[in-house]
């Protein structure tokens, strides 16, 4: 191949080709056997100079340069070789040239090298010519402009004019507050100056309307540094800016959603978290939004998978929230709370029954469509120009709650998919809020019904104390505690004061709370003194955690619960108390002194310490003041028990005030407007009885302490004007003295109670307790006690130091009717009747209809007690009693067709006589 015919390959090319494509051939001795003419310009050999001769012409004499030798020795060791290498011009400038060098073989096993050269001058000369630089700076994808250092435009490039929509001929030699004022052209100068004064680079983000989209707002991102000569001269500023509305779009759904997770769903209640969503989407993601929730899902009912807005019966929400950039939302048809109706064809039915969103970029409000269902909306749409609308179901766990609507009003650009896709995105995570705060609501409104019906609702204190309580549950947050109070009425005109805290809130603990209140009861009217109370409730305590042990698979109801019981008598104005890891009570003297007793605080119940109890009794002024608290009420996070301790006995040390004004002065000494744990306060003021109201006798324990106790009594009770009871008082005194005299050894002490009611209490040395039975027919005995339940309102018996007492009650109500006429607590009625039939047999005559009983003939013998004597000899002295069954002058009458038998002890009849009748004295 010649060098003739290398030079003739092609055509002719123009300079920039003949750079670009420099080719020589060398044979495998380095040899030059081909050259092009493009090689001829670019070094400025011919053909004719190079072709024969070394490659090595070309290249500078120095002694770092290697030979061609060993060039072609490196470059056949690689088979190929490109780099930068500097060459020597023919008029013996050197140039730097980018070359390439292959090794190409033939068919005889000889191989040639072919170079191919490019200028690294030439392209850097044509990169740094000025048309290049133009056509760059031009049309560059970033806007940019040049100032001199008086900030006035001397050069802008046409993406900049597409950003800011400022022409040429209203920019160039103009400051940008002269092309744009305002304040974000006033900001941006700003940051021009610091950049020129600092010679750094300054950065600002700023909002413009470009001409390529004058509806929606734009952000950029603006660059500022200095220009300078190549002496280091200022000349200006260069500002370059990027659109970054993308990017800054997607930096605002991500802040909204980050502040959804922290402002909606603060509190647990439906109507608040409604109306946080609606606060977050205004204004951040429309002008105008609302929440309606079904009408049951506020009070935690249940809700439907989907909602028929086709039946009969309209579809009605809850307005739970709305919100707007105008002050007092005046775009809403309904306020906060009200009752909303959905119309049925409408786009809101259509998203409630389908379940999915509903986008209306542009909101055709005109005549004809389904706005006009609704003429206060349709006014509302149009009187304050809502053009776009978003409807969002709000689904929570399958099952629809309600639907939130976004609008724009002065907002011009109208909402699109992504925008559609944040709202559900928002409304997704309300959603789960808003269902956990229906659960709890559901469950909160189960436990606080349980807990007031566990409650008491009506407490007295009888002559003891007079009463007063508070209860404030803890917050909706923290749930129902367990907290409860009673005041249980005993026997002897006492008064049980009980307060305890269950460990926990929510169901489980109002349950537990229950459980324990009535165990309290049924303790205490088993007449147990304190610390043994509380011994056995924490033996119940424990059987409960027991029976949740047994249970492995369900979380633990009963944890723990505190208490403190007490007894006040205020006859002897004792008081009587235990605690179980209870706060001690305040009390208060009647002069305004506080003190908080020294008491054994006990182990809490449920704990299985098996530490006793122990119980402390007090002697108590008339007039002073018990306050029994939970710990609710005097320690919060913040503040410590003493801190809570010095302040209830602040509010309480006054004791002349009303108790419900203490309560009140007490409760708000409370730190912090919702307390975390529920709050009770129960204030007893003691009473005493005067020595009038109380009569005491001690008996013999022989036969005639019966007719002793029977006169004194109708004694003491015709002092105290209570004649009408002295009959049934009588009977029930004879009753119980004689079962003292029959089953005691030593002394036996009789005292009558005047308060509420009329007490008979009897004492003997014997330990057991009389129990009620029913006797047969042929029993001598055993009927005793049955009478005495007729004749009171209650009886019982309770432990004393070296015996028992047996009491029995009587309402002083029974005075409004004559004894004479109303033997057994006023008429006797029908179950009355009963009751005396089953006891004494069923009278052959009829009853009147006012329950008197015209003949009394019973056809079955029974026992002659002194008990039923009087009862028979009750019916005796009612008006319509045949004569032949009545005595004339008060002597024995004996029924005919008895027989004789062994006389009853003081009774001129047989045992087994019907019964025998005298006067107004009878003995046994």
């Amino acid at each position: 191949m010649t060098s003739t015919d290398m030079v003739t390959l092609g055509k002719r090319s123009n300079t920039r080709e003949v750079s670009a494509s420099a080719v020589a051939m060398l044979d495998e001795r380095g040899t030059v056997v081909a050259w092009t003419q493009a090689a001829e310009h670019l070094l400025g050999y011919s053909a004719g100079d190079v072709v024969g001769r070394s490659g090595a012409l070309v290249l500078p004499s120095s002694e770092e340069t290697p030979t061609i030798s060993a060039f072609i020795e490196q470059c056949r060791a690689q088979s190929d070789w490109s780099g930068t290498i500097t060459v020597r011009h023919r008029d013996g400038r050197m140039l730097d040239i980018n070359h390439r060098i292959s090794m190409l073989w033939g068919q005889d096993g000889t191989f040639r090298w072919l170079v191919s050269v490019t200028d690294i001058g030439t392209l850097s000369r044509e990169a740094r010519n000025g048309s290049v630089r133009e056509s760059l700076l031009t049309h560059a994808p970033i806007g940019i402009v040049v100032r001199d250092q008086q900030l006035r435009c001397v050069w802008v490039n046409d993406t900049m004019e597409r950003h800011d929509a400022i022409s040429r001929d209203r920019r160039f030699g103009r400051r940008l507050v002269s092309s744009m004022p305002g304040s974000e052209a006033e900001a941006l100068e700003a940051v021009m100056r610091r950049a020129l004064r600092n010679g750094t680079t300054a950065v600002h983000e700023y909002r413009a309307w470009p001409t390529k989209d004058p509806r929606q707002e734009h952000a950029f991102s603006a660059s500022y540094f200095c220009l300078k000569d190549a002496d280091g001269k200022t000349l200006g500023v260069c500002g370059m800016s990027v659109d970054i509305t993308g990017s800054q779009r997607a930096r605002e759904r991500l802040a909204i959603l980050s502040q959804a997770g922290t402002r909606i769903g603060s509190t647990l209640d439906v109507m608040q978290t409604g109306q946080e969503l609606a606060d977050l989407a205004v204004p951040l993601l429309a002008d105008y939004a609302y929440v309606d929730l079904g009408e049951s899902i506020p009070f935690g009912e249940e809700p439907s998978p989907r909602i028929d807005t086709m039946s009969d019966r309209p579809t009605v929400f809850l307005r739970a929230g709305q919100a707007s950039i105008h002050p007092g939302t005046p775009e809403s048809t309904f306020a906060r709370g009200e009752t909303v109706f959905v119309p049925p064809i409408s786009p809101l039915a259509d998203v409630l029954r389908t379940g999915r969103s509903h986008l209306e970029p542009v909101l055709d409000a005109s005549p004809g469509t389904w706005v006009d269902q609704d003429p206060a909306r349709a006014q509302k749409i149009r009187e304050y120009g809502i053009h776009s609308l978003m409807i969002v179901p709000i689904i929570a766990r399958r099952a629809v709650l309600g639907i939130a609507l976004f609008l724009r009003t002065e907002d011009p650009v109208p909402f699109h998919e992504d925008d559609l896709l944040l709202a559900e995105e928002l409304v997704t995570r309300a959603a789960l809020s808003l269902d956990n705060a229906r659960q709890y609501t559901r469950e909160h409104t189960t436990a606080l019904a349980l807990q007031r019906n566990l409650l008491p609702h009506r407490l007295t204190g009888g002559a003891a104390v007079e009463v007063a309580w508070r209860y404030l549950p803890a917050d909706t947050e923290a749930g129902v505690g367990g907290d409860w109070f009673d005041v249980i009425p005993l026997s002897g005109a006492r008064v049980g004061l009980v307060v305890g805290d269950v460990v926990g809130h929510g169901i489980n603990a109002a349950a537990t709370m229950g459980t324990l209140r009535t165990a309290v009861r049924t303790l205490a009217d088993l007449e147990m003194p304190p610390d043994e109370l509380l011994a056995h409730l924490d033996d119940t305590f424990q059987r409960l955690a027991e029976q949740d042990a047994d249970a492995p698979d369900q979380t633990p109801t009963v944890v723990g619960a505190t208490c403190l019981y007490a007894v006040y008598d205020p006859i002897t104005r004792r008081c009587t108390m235990a605690l179980a890891g209870h706060p001690p009570p305040a009390i208060i003297g009647p002069q305004g002194q506080v003190t908080f007793p020294d008491l054994p605080t006990g182990s809490p119940l449920g704990i299985g310490l098996g530490i006793p109890f122990e119980a402390v009794e007090l002697e108590l002024p008339e007039g002073s003041l018990l306050a029994l608290y939970t710990d609710g009420l005097i320690e919060t996070r913040d503040h410590d028990i003493e801190e809570g301790m010095r302040r209830l006995g602040t509010a309480l040390a006054q004791p002349s005030r009303s108790l419900e004004d203490l309560c009140t002065r007490a409760t708000e000494t409370s730190p912090g407007q919702a307390p975390s744990d529920d709050i009770t306060l129960l204030l007893a003021r003691t009473l005493s009885l005067s020595p009038t109201q109380v009569a005491s006798w001690t008996l013999p324990n022989d036969r005639t302490a019966v007719r002793s106790a029977r006169h004194m009594a109708a004694r003491r009770l015709t002092e105290w004007g209570l004649e009408g009871l002295q009959d049934p008082t009588q009977l029930i005194v004879s009753e119980l003295v004689t079962n003292a005299v029959r089953h005691s050894t030593g002394p036996i002490g009789l005292r009558l109670i005047r308060h509420q009611v009329l007490t008979c209490e009897v004492f003997d040395t014997d330990a057991h307790s009389p129990r009620l039975r029913h006797a047969r027919a042929i029993d001598e005995n055993g009927r005793g006690l049955f009478l005495v339940t007729q004749l009171s309102r209650r009886w019982g018996t309770r432990s004393e130091s070296g015996g028992k007492v047996v009491w029995a009650e009587q309402d002083l109500d029974s005075l409004t009717a004559s004894i004479g006429h109303a033997p057994l607590r006023g008429t006797l009625r029908p179950p009355q009747r009963g009751r005396l039939w089953a006891v004494l047999g069923r009278p052959r005559t009829a009853i009147d209809d006012s329950g008197s009983p015209r003949h009394l003939n019973w056809s079955e013998p029974w026992a002659c007690s002194a008990s039923l004597e009087r009862v028979v000899w009750w019916f005796m002295r009612r008006p319509g009693i045949a004569p032949s069954t009545r005595a004339a002058s008060g002597s024995p009458v004996r029924p005919a067709g008895r027989r004789r038998g062994r006389r009853c002890s003081g009774s001129p009849w047989p045992r087994r006589s019907a019964c025998w009748v005298m006067g107004p004295h009878w003995t046994r």
